[in-house]
């Protein structure tokens, strides 16, 4: 993709979708299954939050310290305050990428290793269409509804599907299981989730 393009605008709504979410969930909710195999609710919350502030630590040049991507760091909050640990992450990587001249800047995703430096805007990227797809996974943790604007899903559409699939998503801890075959008839968003190893009719009594 274009890595000028500035998805800022998109990305905000969704991880503010995904912000809501998480803010009925409980600590009793915390044990639930995902439809990431083997993830709990925890998991994914644990997940999520440190991702924000990985990339919150991106945006600011910080990115190449390993303790940013560390879940260690950030699982004692999400179990007592699985919200509000959640919204603090929120707020700290929307002002990250809120700041000027972002899109330019170098960010370094040191959880894929030292070299694994990306244009600002080609890293908010890859940060925007996790949190369509984990907004998703949370709400089906807790058997919510989760729907975003048209305009969201249609921006990510283009980004879910040049996610490569292959037997590395098979690996313990990928994020994105095998892509599922299907996809006819399926709308933008059953698109993005069948792409990337979710079932639009995964429900937590069912599994994955």
């Amino acid at each position: 993709m274009n890595t000028q393009t500035d998805l800022r605008d998109v990305h905000r709504i969704a991880v503010l979708a995904s912000a809501d979410i998480v803010a009925a969930i409980s600590r009793e909710d915390l044990p639930r299954p995902t439809p990431c195999a083997g993830w709990t609710l925890s998991d994914l919350l644990t997940h999520m939050t440190v991702q924000h502030h990985g990339f919150a630590a991106a945006a600011r040049g910080n990115g190449g310290d390993p303790a940013v991507w560390d879940p260690a760091n950030v699982a004692a909050a999400v179990t007592a305050d699985p919200a509000g640990a959640y919204r603090r992450a929120v707020e700290d990587v929307l002002a990250a990428f809120a700041a000027d001249g972002v899109l330019e800047a170098t960010f370094t995703l040191g959880e894929l290793g030292p070299d694994a430096v990306f244009p600002g805007a080609t890293a908010i990227s890859f940060h925007f269409i996790d949190y369509v797809v984990h907004g998703w996974d949370a709400a089906r943790g807790i058997g919510a509804p989760f729907a975003l604007p048209d305009d969201v899903i249609a921006a990510a559409v283009p980004i879910a599907l040049a996610v490569p699939d292959g037997d590395f998503r098979a690996a313990e801890g990928s994020v994105f299981a095998r892509a599922l075959i299907g996809t006819e008839g399926q709308d933008d968003l059953g698109l993005i989730l069948r792409h990337l190893g979710r079932s639009p009719d995964w429900a937590p009594n069912v599994g994955e």
